[in-house]
């Protein structure tokens, strides 16, 4: 990743990004730009399906985690619930092999946003791809007062 782009913080327990799970996924998102959101994996066996083929369920994992990332650069950042996640699968997602995550910004409403999601091999192929409609969390839930108490903050690369 470019030292530009700004490291987005993390969760600790977050199957998608957090960085104390011991069975997740630990994804790193970094904004390229407002409302673009970038991360890399190498995605280990333990994940896979199909032998050298990641899992489906986790390759609709890491799209929705990028497709709601793309929403939270702002100050304070929103968060947003998956309401419909369309996935196309266009190839075999390999395990052990560098992958790029991308994730992008549609239309913004008041209490809904629509964004879209891709993961590409280190070619830039694009291997699976999603739309997304994301609702806004109901106040209260999250309280951006809480947010470190959550675990949730930039951790060091």
């Amino acid at each position: 990743m470019e030292n530009t782009y700004q490291l987005q913080p993390n969760s600790r327990h977050c199957f998608g990004c957090g960085i104390a799970n011991p069975f997740g996924l630990h994804l790193r998102f970094f904004e390229v730009e407002p409302g673009h959101v970038t991360a890399e994996i190498t995605v280990p066996d333990n994940y896979q399906g199909y032998p050298g083929v990641v899992h489906g369920g986790i390759v609709a994992t890491m799209l929705d985690e990028a497709a709601g990332r793309a929403h939270m650069g702002g100050d304070p950042p929103r968060y947003l619930f998956t309401a419909r996640l369309d996935v196309r699968y266009r190839q075999n997602v390999p395990v052990g092999k560098l992958l790029r995550l991308v994730g992008k910004v549609g239309k913004s409403r008041s209490r809904t946003a629509s964004s879209k999601a891709e993961i590409c091999d280190e070619s830039g192929k694009v291997l699976a791809e999603a739309d997304a409609l994301l609702v806004d969390v109901p106040d209260g839930i999250v309280s951006s007062d809480d947010l470190e108490a959550l675990g949730w903050k930039v951790y060091p690369l």
